[in-house]
């Protein structure tokens, strides 16, 4: 179909919602237009950039009617260096917005009939940022050091980012003097040539240890005491000063290998009564002040009782795990990065916690480890990257089928997207939080608490199976998958009843295997875990089944192997 809008085109529009990345949303000829900088029920005119098939984009021209709740940023460099978002409206109006992006993901996407009533204010929305990645780039002979352009690798040099503490801004400026003094260039991509690729700052809040790391394609040779010297003498606050040689192409921040050039390769800060060491590559929230009271909703959130289990999925350097780890009785960390899960447990050495554990493992392969070992979490806690949770992690968090779950996410629509997935499996949201840990910028961290939803379903069964489950023998329970059967959920209890002496017996469902018919399961699910022994095995035929479902109720209903939490 051909585009009702064209490029360079001017219209009169007004503004009626946000977008989650904080843009005007208008309508023009029944085309969704996103315009940069603009305000809900601001008239303007505005000239098409952009068009997709479905959408398109377009800059403001002229405001005709001004929202009360726009301001005149405060930066030379807002718009064009893509750090902030929301410098042209003011902090309650960007608390509003950010609240209406939460709840519009909930809805929209996860179809909850659920809000956040309201988005928590940072302590602090200028020069709150404990971390910063500057880049290099060539200008008329000389390096500059900026952030990228939005969407592109074109570095806006910036002399003072109003989100980082000054200190940066000034180590910053004296490192890229000094390597101009010396004839240093920055890295090109296209050709390879050059050297200098970012700079990495991080401050601790509390203690103010700050660590520079130097990313580089090589070393700076007779140079580099230099360099040390006078970032020292100049910086005392400077705690260590790190070169990171990177000689791959891209721009991933970080890679490659780590010399310490002077003083530690850590820093240690202090964040809700507790000691950590930060190394440059583990995971940090960003917002210090603004954490503490995002973790206490954790807390809140996922301990219950001092007997607590509690296993944090993507632990980082467990500041999580060790906050838990004050009142639960026992907290296991899981992290994929190896250099953070060895910060995680000297971490909890440093704090004295003995009742946190810390392995360098990814959510699928540990859940082995944890049913090897007996461990039952009665709250799971994730605090996952953007992108969010993929399917099986989800299912194997249930199949763990802790009472709780915690998610902390700091992308809303991947968070409502995950709650529908563990809506199918048993979960349901209770409570939500929202906290600006990101001032100035269209970014929101969002708290779930889920509760299992536990249905008791009842089956009765002879002596011999139902002793082989009691057992652990048996992990699969084989039924017509009829209407009784298709309300059974993962996560979901049933208790069986010994059809001779009355006994009975809880047991969790772990998954559902569905079929078309005894044949097709038997092809697929491991027969010993449904109950026959190695001899009958071998003898075992799907028409044994036909004495309890004939053909005609199998073809109707599809049958079900109902797996088992092992005991």
């Amino acid at each position: 179909m051909k585009n009702v809008l064209s490029k360079n085109e001017i219209y009169d529009t007004v503004i009626e919602r946000y977008s989650s990345d904080a843009s005007g949303i208008c309508h023009i000829q029944g085309m969704t237009v996103f315009v940069p900088n603009a305000i809900p029920g601001e008239k303007i005119r505005v000239k098409i950039v952009k068009v997709h098939a479905a959408y398109a984009y377009g800059k403001i021209e002229e405001i005709y009617s001004s929202s009360e709740y726009r301001t005149d940023p405060d930066c030379p460099w807002y718009s064009r260096c893509g750090g902030c978002d929301t410098r042209h409206i003011c902090y309650q109006e960007e608390l509003q917005m950010k609240k209406d992006t939460v709840n519009d993901a909930l809805r929209r996407i996860g179809h909850l009939d659920l809000t956040v009533p309201t988005v928590t204010e940072s302590p602090d929305f200028e020069r709150y940022r404990n971390k910063v990645s500057y880049s290099y780039a060539n200008r008329e002979g000389q390096i500059v050091h900026g952030f990228y352009r939005e969407r592109t690798h074109d570095v806006i040099p910036v002399t003072d980012c109003l989100l980082q503490p000054e200190l940066f801004s000034r180590i910053a400026a004296v490192l890229t003097k000094l390597l101009n003094r010396f004839g240093f260039k920055a890295y090109e991509e296209k050709d390879g040539s050059g050297s200098i690729r970012h700079l990495f700052l991080r401050s601790a809040h509390k203690t103010g240890e700050t660590v520079v790391v130097i990313s580089s394609a090589r070393g700076f040779g007779e140079y580099t005491q230099y360099i040390v010297r006078e970032l020292t003498e100049r910086f005392p606050e400077i705690s260590g000063i790190l070169l990171n040689i990177d000689k791959e192409s891209g721009n991933k921040l970080l890679k490659g290998d780590f010399h310490t050039l002077w003083g530690k390769d850590t820093i240690t800060d202090i964040l809700c009564g507790l000691s950590f060491e930060l190394s440059p590559l583990s995971f940090y929230q960003i917002n210090s002040p603004q954490a503490e009271k995002l973790y206490e909703k954790v807390r809140e959130f996922a301990v219950c009782t001092k007997d607590d289990s509690i296993l944090d999925l993507y632990c980082g350097i467990g500041t999580i795990s060790l906050v838990l780890a004050k009142e639960a009785k026992h907290v296991v960390g899981v992290e994929i990065v190896e250099a953070a899960i060895e910060n995680a447990k000297r971490n909890a050495v440093r704090n004295r916690l003995e009742n946190a554990e810390f392995y360098c493992s990814d959510a699928a392969s540990f859940q082995a480890y944890t049913k090897k070992n007996g461990f039952i979490p009665d709250c799971v806690v994730v605090d996952p990257p953007r992108k969010g949770l993929d399917r099986e992690t989800i299912l194997n968090i249930c199949s763990y089928t802790p009472e709780r779950v915690v998610y902390v996410s700091c992308n809303p629509a991947t968070l409502a997207r995950d709650l529908c997935v563990f809506s199918e499996n048993g979960y349901s949201v209770d409570k939500l939080a929202a906290y600006d840990m990101f001032p100035k910028t269209c970014h929101v961290e969002t708290v779930a608490l889920l509760f299992r939803d536990i249905t008791t379903h009842y089956m009765n069964l002879d002596p011999t199976p139902y002793e082989m489950i009691k057992s652990g023998l048996k992990t699969i329970e084989l039924r017509l998958f009829d209407e009784k059967r298709q309300q059974i959920k993962p996560g979901d209890t049933i208790l069986f009843t010994n059809t001779d002496t009355g006994e009975t017996l809880f047991t969790t469902v772990l998954k559902l295997h569905c079929f078309q018919d005894f044949e097709t399961l038997y092809q697929t699910l491991p027969l010993l875990q449904c109950g026959y022994s190695e001899e009958d095995v071998a003898q075992a035929k799907p028409s044994d089944m036909e004495q309890y479902y004939s053909i005609e109720k199998q073809q109707k209903y599809g049958v079900v192997g109902i797996e088992l939490f092992p005991k």
